[in-house]
């Protein structure tokens, strides 16, 4: 990972970037309300705009899925102003968009500091932190979208019919999936998997893993490429957590592996299904904030039309292995792949967390259990749905936050990520959370699903 040190060098040091076939440079950061917000310029001026930034107001910390803005103890408001830096290393020209290449930024203060509240910094202190731990990360977000035909109107009209998961959908989309992984490869992007999904005209595409700051900017360059392949097409890509009220939705999994000097923490050892001692604290540490990570990765009004149970949706406070309706799913792999297949996915999130605060967020939560040497419970099997009372009491199984409101303040009381984040970007992203909950406490699914629809 390459990344933009902590402060503008005074004398503007940094290398001039060349080599692009374009015209048009766009540069984006996405808020704490999961939307991807963007500067460009024009390729003449990209080198000066990575030695001393592009504008852009801080308001956008505090900004709702809705452009409304809120204001925060620390961050909102109309004053100051920051600086986006790209980064170099992954500066990508956008086969999805000819003439144009794409780079996610860092953020600095008008001083040349880095930004205290910066997304994609907080992603990059805790990678470090894990490595300083002697662990290193492995992550790829999981992104499911469903296709719309561009009708003018702001509904949602299915582009493709057919069985869930089914070779007559999937034909349907032949052409669509062949530009579609064509233009990822292109962009440096390798694709792992592309099926048909389960919901209303929803389709997935899996990628292989890279380390966290990595994983994040991908997700962000495949929504972007999965938003332009399908406008080519005459379709428009619906990637919010609702498709319709009362259905299954579209999540953003993240996927998982963790290793040290002695190799894979997943496999290898005498803990439940082959993880080693640290690796299960990690993941422990992980499932015990599984309440705040959902505001942090799902935390939208319309993301609870999504988490309902037995939709594999990951509502329960539970980990078990291959089971999907937990939150916290672990996967061995085949027989004898374990060492490079094992991983665990978190399934509660969706494409309005931002990705770089996900990350950042699971690392801080299986740093925590590491340092506190937890442990899992007992795994569970089944649907805890159908379990009853007593059942679910001796498993210890609970539900996750029902609310945006509950979600919030389970943030809102987790130490380990306000301390991981730090009081600036804790604050913003609670003050973000909780202006989206009040605003649409009222509102119904079916508002919800509309509001929602073509934002993310």
């Amino acid at each position: 990972m390459a990344t933009t040190p902590d402060r503008i060098p005074a004398d503007g040091g940094t290398a001039p970037i060349g080599g692009l076939d374009v015209s048009m440079v766009a540069l984006s950061f996405v808020d704490n309300a999961g939307i991807t917000r963007v500067k460009a310029v024009p390729r003449r001026r990209l080198d000066l705009a990575a030695r001393y930034g592009v504008g852009v107001s801080p308001c956008f910390e505090t900004f709702a899925f809705d452009d409304l803005m809120a204001v925060g103890r620390y961050l909102g408001g109309p004053d100051g102003d920051l600086r986006l830096i790209p980064d170099p290393a992954m500066l990508t020209e956008l086969a999805c968009q000819p003439g144009w290449a794409w780079a996610p930024t860092d953020k600095y203060t008008q001083d040349g500091t880095r930004f205290v509240a910066c997304q994609r910094h907080f992603a990059a202190r805790q990678t470090a932190a894990a490595q300083a731990a002697g662990l290193r990360l492995s992550m790829a977000f999981e992104t499911e979208w469903a296709v719309g035909r561009a009708d003018g109107t702001d509904g949602f009209t299915p582009a493709i019919h057919g069985p869930a998961y089914g070779i007559v959908r999937l034909g349907q989309v032949a052409e669509y999936a062949d530009d579609l992984v064509t233009a990822l490869e292109r962009q440096g992007v390798a694709v792992a998997q592309f099926h048909p999904e389960y919901a209303l005209a929803q389709l997935e595409l899996s990628v292989e893993p890279t380390e966290p700051v990595a994983a994040a900017d991908r997700a962000v360059l495949v929504r972007h490429t999965i938003r332009q392949v399908s406008l080519r097409h005459g379709w428009r890509a619906l990637l919010a957590p609702c498709i319709e009220p009362g259905g299954s939705g579209s999540g953003a999994h993240l996927h998982l592996s963790v290793t040290d000097d002695d190799g894979p923490l997943f496999a290898g050892g005498d803990g439940p299904h082959g993880m080693r001692r640290t690796g299960e604290a990690f993941l422990a540490g992980v499932l015990r904030e599984l309440p705040a990570l959902v505001a942090v990765g799902a935390g939208n009004p319309a993301s609870f039309l999504r988490l309902e149970p037995s939709r594999w949706a990951g509502v329960w406070q539970c980990w078990g292995h291959e089971t999907r309706e937990a939150a916290l799913r672990f996967v061995t792999g085949v027989r004898g792949t374990e060492p490079w297949a094992a991983n665990a996915e978190v399934k509660c999130l969706d494409a309005t967390g931002n990705p770089y605060v996900i990350v950042g967020s699971v690392i801080a939560a299986g740093l925590a259990g590491v340092a506190e040497q937890l442990r899992l419970p007992a795994e569970i099997t089944g649907d805890p749905a159908t379990f009853d009372a007593e059942a679910r009491m001796m498993s210890d199984v609970r539900r996750l936050p029902t609310t945006p409101a509950d979600a919030a303040d389970r943030l809102a009381a987790s130490g380990v990520l306000a301390d991981a984040m730090g009081a600036e970007l804790h604050d913003a992203l609670l003050t973000v959370r909780r202006a989206e909950a009040e605003r649409y406490a009222a509102a119904s699914p079916e508002e919800l699903a509309a509001l929602t629809r073509w934002r993310f």
